[in-house]
């Protein structure tokens, strides 16, 4: 199995949609993705995906989309800093997948940006995708308590942090 990141095509438009379809796949994303999710609105992010000042990769497992990663960058005084965000498509769960994916997404933000931290915030109780950031070398900062109201449940979440000064060392513990 080859993990690679590799810019959004039209033809995994279909791919995309299953996947963010699923309900068990948007119950840790943030809100305001529609259910159901098409094609239509596959093909809207991926021509979102295609704009330059984005940065956001298919997760490709043999030839194929299983799922999106991607850095939103911070503004003002956090200009420097970025937020990962990630995903797979339900088959694809406990598989080694998303944890190289982060690896490779933080090594090539930290070579071609000028970011010098990146952190996600995955919910206290989605272990899969904290354990995800440890296994890639992200560092667990703390618990944001209350920090987000999801499907009208207040939720916990963790956060969690690159730092381009640390990342390689870290990235071999």
């Amino acid at each position: 199995m080859t993990v690679t990141l590799r810019p959004w095509r039209e033809e995994d438009a279909m791919d995309l949609a299953a996947a963010i379809g699923n309900p068990r796949v948007q119950a840790n994303l943030r809100d305001g993705l529609p259910m159901p999710y098409t094609e239509a609105d596959a093909l809207a992010y991926i021509a979102y995906a295609a704009c330059p000042e984005h940065c956001v990769f298919a997760i490709d497992v043999d030839g194929r989309a299983v799922g999106s990663i991607a850095i939103t960058r911070g503004e003002n005084i956090h200009r420097r800093t970025g937020e990962l965000g990630y995903y797979l498509a339900e088959p694809y769960w406990h598989r080694g997948i998303a944890p190289e994916a982060v690896r490779q997404m933080t090594a090539w933000a930290f070579a071609h940006t000028d970011l010098l931290r990146i952190y996600a915030e995955p919910f206290s109780d989605n272990l899969a995708s904290r354990r995800v950031l440890e296994k890639a070398g992200y560092r667990r900062e703390g618990t944001m308590r209350a920090n987000a109201v999801k499907a009208g449940r207040v939720r916990d979440m963790e956060l969690y942090a690159a730092v381009r000064a640390d990342y390689g060392s870290m990235e071999q513990e």
